[in-house]
């Protein structure tokens, strides 16, 4: 679900604790210091050979086989470059509880309702910032098409899927595996991304990126991929409010008008089947580097999070969607408010398909929790994390770090090793 996902264990202050700690992946960087900023610390290994065992093919990152589902679904085994460690692929036995918190009342100004919501919010946030939300207000029907062109771009040819390739350096456009980016550890999916924003003359953004990247027989796709971008940032903006709300700050529109000018992602996510799908996985354990995550799944399941010291499933629901915390929202909420640690797994016989939209401020506002978070704060280093903007650390995981569960607080020491005279934790 989160951009670019690998695991790596997770500092103490960050709020999590493990039985026993997911171990660093192998090709992340150091987590105990990083180069300064006029240095830029190395991107990852993105191509090179993969070590093979006997009888599994050597694809190579850089392998046009890679972005094709069809390819990977004919293997009568998984490349190497797709095996994930034992560790990280222990088992899920029992299911999340996680709330479902129903929106209908708070949209229609149900003062005792969105209090009941507010009250579920904070519960699942304060431990692991999951929960599924209903009564969202988004047409069933809105939803289907999403799917309906989902389906009919996965099912392209490659040729065709490769005019929208992720370029080096964004983080919008097609990606197989994310075999672009990275040698090891693949993901067993196809990612379809694009910004969504509003800027000040209304230009359809969504469609434009359709149109320019896959022509005009892709207008619909774009059309109803501007509108489903639209309703997921009322749906954001409202879970924003009752964010506000769920902390006890006084301006309950505080987050709401601070994300209403952003820059916010979408993808497409399909999983193909895979024959083997105890070696591999969907997604790897991770946490989302961005604000709020709105996912909707579709009904065969896969996705996990990791809550008491246990992977737990999540059961799919009719018409729900899922929502979690991402680490930049748990700096604007100072630390309190836990970011989702979660992964998705593969099926051996069904195809998965996934909606997700990550809300995100506009890239140059200064992330920082309002007054009342820090006041309301004791001990001598009140500010649990620096000013930054939404474009420092995106940039941090495009370029200098592969995202897992530990960005944040090693965004934290770079940030405060490589601008000392920028940082404001005060």
């Amino acid at each position: 679900m989160g951009l670019d996902a690998r695991v790596s264990p997770r500092s103490a202050a960050v709020g999590h604790s493990y039985a026993t700690a997911p171990p660093a992946a192998a090709d992340d960087p150091s987590s105990s210091s990083f180069p300064p900023a006029e240095a830029p610390a190395p991107a990852f290994s993105l191509h090179g050979s993969v070590e093979t065992g006997e009888g599994q093919k050597d694809y190579g990152a850089g392998n046009s086989l890679l972005q094709s589902q069809f390819v990977l679904q004919k293997e009568s085994s998984v490349p190497m470059c797709f095996i994930w460690p034992k560790e990280d692929l222990v088992k899920a036995i029992e299911e999340l509880r996680e709330p479902v918190v129903d929106l209908s009342g708070f949209l229609k100004g149900d003062l005792v309702a969105t209090q009941d919501a507010a009250m579920l919010i904070r519960e699942s946030c304060l431990k692991h910032g999951f929960f599924q939300i209903t009564g969202h207000g988004v047409d069933p029907r809105l939803i289907r098409m999403a799917y309906d062109h989902l389906d009919r771009f996965f099912k392209l040819p490659v040729s065709m899927k490769l005019r929208a390739k992720r370029m080096p350096g964004t983080n919008w456009g097609y990606s197989g595996a994310h075999a672009d980016r990275f040698s090891s550890k693949l993901p067993w999916k196809e990612t379809l991304s694009f910004r969504f924003y509003e800027p000040d003359d209304s230009h359809p953004v969504v469609l434009d990126f359709f149109k320019s990247t896959l022509g005009m027989d892709f207008e619909e796709t774009g059309l109803v991929y501007q509108k489903y971008c639209e309703a997921m940032k009322e749906v954001a903006l409202a879970i924003m409010e009752l964010m506000a709300i769920s902390l006890g700050i006084h301006d309950q529109q505080h987050y709401k008008h601070f994300f209403q000018d952003g820059s916010s992602i979408m993808r497409c996510n399909y999983y193909p089947p895979c024959k083997e799908p105890e070696y591999v996985l969907g997604t790897g354990p991770h946490c989302d580097p961005t604000s709020l995550t709105i996912l909707h799944q579709d009904q065969v399941g896969g996705l996990e999070v990791f809550s008491d010291n246990k992977w737990r499933t999540v059961r799919p629901r009719q018409g729900a969607f899922v929502v979690n915390i991402g680490d930049t929202f748990m700096a604007l909420s100072n630390g309190k408010y836990k970011s989702c640690l979660h992964r998705a797994l593969v099926n051996r016989d069904k195809e998965r398909r996934s909606l997700t939209f990550f809300m995100n401020p506009r890239e140059d506002k200064v992330v920082r929790p309002p007054e009342y978070l820090v006041s309301s704060c004791t001990g001598d280093a009140p500010r649990t994390y620096p000013d930054f903007t939404w474009s420092e650390l995106l940039q941090f995981t495009q370029k200098h770090y592969r995202a897992d569960d530990a960005t944040l607080p090693n965004f934290t020491k770079w940030l405060l090793s490589s601008k000392p005279a920028n940082v404001n934790n005060n």
